[in-house]
């Protein structure tokens, strides 16, 4: 098509050309087609997603294709940074395969480092116990128990300072090779209150923790409400819809939505009559169904 970087940049040496594909702009593998659930599983997201034993398990959001979306439009803003002191554009790829390794954090480093393999940890976190899902009596709770603090903090919480000394939880490694007593014990102790109950609790506590919520009961938190991250915006055809706002809060320059999302093709003409078309030259190209 002729606008590729070389191209571009003859006519344009300041030019940033930003692409995303499956796998790499080279390499064995740079030809293939790629797709979210591919690079979930080439990336090892779903070797570690899911209970142990009932086989791999894609995350419920297209974590490769968003997360490489990101990436890319941080290695725009790192080139428009650089541009302002060299004067010169550039090329900056990434993909959905790249993009899902990197986001292994620490269970790439786990293998790098350690030559460990991680494996399916369910909702149990796979080294700070205990982090997970807790059943309370009237459902289940997240909590992230992650360092002595914290832990302390829970055991003082739930009226089992004794747990503090017992040699089977006393540091991470043995409460870790003793997860599924002490789960056990910790949700013998939940389940005499109801969730809302503990989150207050424990929270107050210092113990991080959280509501499980499917997803009509996250756009009723009230935190949610607070951070105003669902907006009303005006829509073809849905007249008021509300959509989800940008996730980051500019205290100079605050985001907003100002206009809806354009239909297909919308703004097609408008283009091509600002790049010089003649009316009559777009009504043809409508007619033969060029546009």
């Amino acid at each position: 098509l002729g606008i590729d970087y070389q191209s571009l940049q003859a006519i344009n040496p300041a030019i940033i050309l930003a692409s995303i594909s499956g796998f790499g702009q080279t390499g064995p593998y740079a030809k293939r087609p790629g797709f979210d659930q591919v690079a979930q599983g080439m990336g090892g997201l779903m070797s570690i997603t899911g209970e142990p034993g009932q086989g791999p398990m894609r995350v419920g959001i297209p974590i490769s294709d968003l997360c490489a979306g990101l990436f890319c439009a941080m290695g725009i803003l790192v080139a428009l940074l650089e541009r302002e002191t060299s004067g010169k554009g550039q090329w900056l790829h990434t993909s959905l395969l790249q993009a899902q390794v990197f986001m292994l954090d620490f269970q790439a480093a786990r293998w790098l480092m350690k030559g460990e393999v991680p494996q399916q940890a369910g909702n149990n976190h796979p080294t700070t116990i205990p982090t997970g899902v807790f059943a309370t009596r009237d459902g289940m709770i997240n909590l992230a128990v992650a360092g002595e603090s914290i832990w302390r903090r829970l055991c003082k919480a739930l009226d089992a300072e004794e747990w503090i000394t017992d040699p089977e939880f006393e540091v991470n490694a043995r409460r870790s090779e003793n997860r599924v007593k002490l789960n056990g014990l910790i949700e013998e102790r939940l389940k005499q209150r109801d969730s809302a109950e503990w989150i207050e609790y424990l929270s107050e506590a210092g113990v991080p923790c959280g509501e499980i919520n499917s997803i009509d009961k996250v756009f009723a938190d009230p935190q949610v409400e607070h951070l105003g991250i669902a907006v009303e915006v005006d829509s073809d055809p849905f007249g008021p819809t509300r959509c989800v706002a940008q996730p980051m809060v500019l205290e100079r320059t605050p985001s907003r939505i100002v206009r809806k999302a354009p239909a297909l093709g919308e703004h097609t003409g408008e283009i091509l009559g600002d790049l010089g078309f003649a009316d009559e030259a777009i009504a043809d190209l409508r007619a033969r169904q060029v546009i």
